[in-house]
């Protein structure tokens, strides 16, 4: 990887995290201590972002940003995401326990959950998510623990994997950064996959909720293989190399 792209990669991860310290970005981007120490001094001499002990974090002039960036997410594709939430709802059944991430995917499928009448334990990353929820007298609601993230109004780190461990989930339904065939489900924040890997790794079923934009693309690292995918929630611009796949390999595809 040229110093450049390294760079940009940074650029990235520190803007979406708010901050980060060396050893996570040695980790997501198997580079060495030393290289990233000295790509994050230059980048702060050109302005990129405010050096820390053991790390970086994003310039205070943009961290006001962060706040902004969920809800700006939350617009995107609106009308798509309503549409797979909509669609995924009657996947879900009376007494199962069921796992949201924190997507703003799944938070449209939380919006449809608000007025069920039945009764569903659900887990969830969200913390939006969570207090939406909570309204409802039908759903008892567990949120994971762990560290609270401004820029995305989620619960990341491994603090909540005792919790995962003590529940059998039916259903996970989850979104991603980028999805690619090769790659599966991506995501550049590492608390956040790390999370993510526990969360398909306990439930005994995986319901991918993606609108087109995300496909064809990818990010880091992965959470979830192609394979570990029981059904494929998207619209009806998703790549048709990508629904050609599902198809051609015997997982549960479905257009909304």
């Amino acid at each position: 990887m040229f110093a450049d792209q390294r760079r940009n990669k940074i650029l990235e991860i520190v803007t979406e995290k708010g901050t980060v310290t060396v050893n996570e970005l040695t980790s997501l981007l198997n580079i060495s201590a030393a290289t990233i120490r000295s790509d994050l001094n230059q980048m702060e001499k050109q302005g990129l972002l405010n050096r820390t002990h053991g790390g970086a974090m994003i310039k205070e002039e943009d961290s006001e940003l962060l706040d902004k960036r969920y809800e700006e997410r939350e617009k995107k594709f609106r009308v798509e995401k309503q549409r797979i939430g909509s669609n995924a709802l009657k996947y879900i059944q009376e007494g199962q326990c069921i796992l949201l991430d924190a997507s703003t995917t799944c938070f449209e499928l939380a919006r449809y959950l608000r007025d069920v009448k039945i009764r569903l334990t659900v887990v969830t990353s969200g913390i939006a998510t969570a207090v939406m929820l909570k309204e409802n007298p039908y759903l008892t609601v567990i949120i994971i623990g762990g560290i609270v993230r401004n820029s995305s109004n989620s619960v990341e780190g491994m603090l909540g994997e005792e919790l995962l461990q003590k529940i059998n989930v039916d259903i996970l339904f989850t979104s991603a950064y980028a999805f690619n065939i090769k790659d599966g489900l991506t995501d550049f924040s590492y608390y956040e996959v790390e999370l993510k890997r526990k969360m398909v790794s306990v439930a005994s079923k995986v319901i991918a909720l993606l609108d087109h934009s995300k496909m064809d693309k990818s990010s880091i690292a992965t959470f979830a293989r192609p394979d570990e995918i029981d059904l494929l929630i998207t619209d009806k611009e998703a790549p048709e190399e990508i629904t050609d796949y599902f198809v051609n390999h015997g997982i549960a595809l479905e257009i909304a």
